[in-house]
């Protein structure tokens, strides 16, 4: 697959073509556009995609100004201040704000800025090289797929029928429901029941297992009690048998043992997969699951690339842009005849996927973390050491609020002497991720930690007393 730089003879209308205008979709094109690749992005919807209308920008948006409430209670002299209830309208107008009303012209100006074209329409693959928009087919040495992913509703009867939200409308909700039932427990859904709890809803959560059953066992238990606290109504392990709405517009779940939740809204949030439909990939031979290289190349192809939530590796938005940047770069230069660089930690690779995927939940307190669990490396066949501390007992925790709580646990490979997971629960504790990350991505030894002294008194001290507790 090569095409040569200059316009004049290019064999293709573009170097790559990239469907989808999402942080994903942009920064391949923007990769592929400062190698020196002529790039085009095709939107049906807005450019800047899930992540800055409808998810992660406007969820956090509705989450922080309650934070900092909480956040001042817990401080002596800060919580005599606050003599008022929080202002829903004034939280729904920052959240607007943030979706720059729901319009995409400033995203728009910046793909001109970038030298990027934009292809406004729904593309279809209709064979190698090839995509559809329209009447109009237009051509491209790579194209890549950065279609996202799509919520997952469980199959549950009369709950379709019920008029659900989805993310998406409970992000752009303008107003908030005096009751809300929560379907799911995993990140989304319990960030947004502390929303909308905060705002004013009485919120019930139902979820099919263990809160955030995928993070450490005391990460779901610390968050289950902090909801608690905060009025929320939690049941785990719960599955509705069935969901009603009736003609004045309340929705009822049944559960199993016959009692009725009643509430104005149900949310579903119960997971998400790769969005892959009706994009064409029967036109290539190619099945919904897209398996893909460390450049983000599909499989048994040399010219489509899945990159983000589409090839299903990490389903987070600052994932899927680290594989944007490695696609982007090695699109460039396969288009341009260059060599590509996909030895592990490579520039043209994403390795991190496999041993460095941090995330946040941005509930109160926050879970963060990165890397393996204790299970997970167990799994693994790893033989490993697991040391947890009390956040609650570092001198910068203490200050930071009064009564903090909060956990830390690293997880140790014995063989290689470094850490190989990260996971803490507490307020704030979103900045002290970027440490582990770097720990892990680094393979930093034990030994070499001890030289990263933590200021004193921050929580970052918590490093400190990690180390202490796995000693020397």
């Amino acid at each position: 697959m090569t095409s040569p730089t200059s316009t004049n003879k290019r064999p293709y209308d573009y170097d790559v073509i990239v469907i989808g205008s999402g942080p994903v979709g942009e920064n391949v094109a923007d990769y592929a556009t400062k190698q020196g690749a002529k790039a085009a992005v095709i939107e049906s919807e807005l450019v800047g995609g899930e992540c800055s209308y409808w998810a992660c920008m406007p969820s956090k948006a509705l989450l922080r100004s309650a934070d900092a409430i909480r956040a001042a209670r817990r401080l002596p002299g800060a919580r005599e201040a606050i003599t008022g209830d929080i202002d829903v309208s004034a939280v729904l107008r920052r959240r607007s704000s943030f979706t720059s009303e729901w319009k995409d012209d400033g995203q728009v100006s910046w793909l001109e800025s970038a030298g990027i074209e934009l292809i406004r329409g729904y593309g279809r693959l209709t064979g190698p090289h090839r995509v559809k928009v329209g009447e109009r087919t237009y051509t491209a040495g790579a194209v890549a797929l950065a279609t996202g992913s799509v919520p997952v509703t469980p199959d549950i009867p009369g709950l379709a029928q019920s008029a659900p939200w989805g993310t998406r409308e409970a992000t752009a909700a303008k107003h908030i429901p005096p009751r809300l039932i929560v379907l799911g427990g995993g990140p989304a859904a319990l960030e947004l029941a502390f929303a909308f709890s905060s705002l004013g809803s009485q919120v019930t959560v139902l979820a099919h297992s263990a809160l955030l059953r995928h993070e450490e066992p005391f990460a779901g238990e610390y968050l289950r009690k902090a909801m608690e606290d905060d009025g929320i109504d939690v049941r785990c392990d719960t599955t509705p048998a069935r969901v009603e709405r009736n003609e004045s517009g309340l929705v009822t779940a049944t559960l199993d043992d016959g009692e009725r939740i009643t509430a104005e809204k149900i949310l579903v949030s119960t997971g998400r997969r790769p969005n892959t439909d009706d994009i064409g990939l029967d036109s290539v031979h190619l099945g919904a699951k897209l398996a893909v290289d460390d450049t983000m190349l599909v499989r048994g192809t040399d010219w489509l690339y899945a990159v983000g939530d589409v090839n299903g590796r990490a389903l987070l938005t600052h994932q899927g842009k680290y594989q944007a940047r490695a696609a982007g770069e090695a699109i460039a230069a396969r288009v341009q005849g260059r060599p590509v660089s996909n030895e592990p930690w490579g520039r043209h690779v994403a390795t991190a996927d496999h041993v460095a995927v941090p995330h946040v939940v941005f509930t109160d307190p926050q879970v963060a973390s990165v890397g393996l669990t204790e299970k997970q490396a167990h799994s693994k066949g790893l033989r490993i050491r697991a040391v947890d501390y009390d956040l609650g007992a570092v001198a910068g925790s203490s200050l930071h609020a009064d009564g903090y709580t909060g956990r830390a646990k690293i997880v140790v490979d014995e063989e290689r002497h470094v850490i190989v997971g990260a996971t803490f629960v507490g307020q704030d504790v979103a900045e002290l991720l970027q440490s582990a990350t770097i720990a892990i991505v680094g393979e930093v030894t034990i030994d070499r930690l001890w030289h990263a002294v933590p200021s004193y008194p921050t929580i970052s001290e918590i490093w400190l007393r990690l180390l202490e507790a796995y000693g020397r």
